[in-house]
């Protein structure tokens, strides 16, 4: 899989689709610490690492309607964000945008309040 991220993502959105409340994925750091920030703005309920023949990741799905990775990888300054919250937010107070600081994996709001700028690699709401 060349971008994890977005498999998952799309994985996540399609089980949700179909009416699953759980999904499996191949374990990623990244991608633990995208859902790290999405368990915390309540949009997923739970994840934990299992192992069998491979790491993978369930993740039980919680209150999200939309969840996409961003291609390509925007760069935001940290002056920007309002044009990236229109284009990809449904609303300005609703959803996040998650952003790659050189501060680690933020959301918009954590980024816009300390500051810094950097690459968008995904929304959900």
């Amino acid at each position: 899989m060349p971008d994890i991220i977005s498999s998952a993502l799309t994985h996540m959105m399609n089980c949700k689709k179909v009416g699953k409340s759980k999904c499996k994925m191949p374990f990623s750091s990244l991608l633990v610490s995208v859902l790290e920030i999405m368990h915390k703005n309540g949009y997923i309920k739970s994840y934990k690492k299992e192992k069998d023949k491979f790491d993978y990741i369930i993740v039980e799905i919680g209150n999200l309607n939309e969840c996409k990775a961003i291609r390509p990888r925007f760069y935001v300054q940290k002056d920007d964000y309002d044009k990236y919250i229109r284009r990809f937010l449904p609303a300005r107070n609703l959803g996040i945008l998650i952003v790659s600081t050189s501060q680690g994996l933020l959301t918009h709001a954590q980024a816009i309040e300390k500051g810094i700028g950097g690459s968008l690699l995904a929304y959900c709401y």
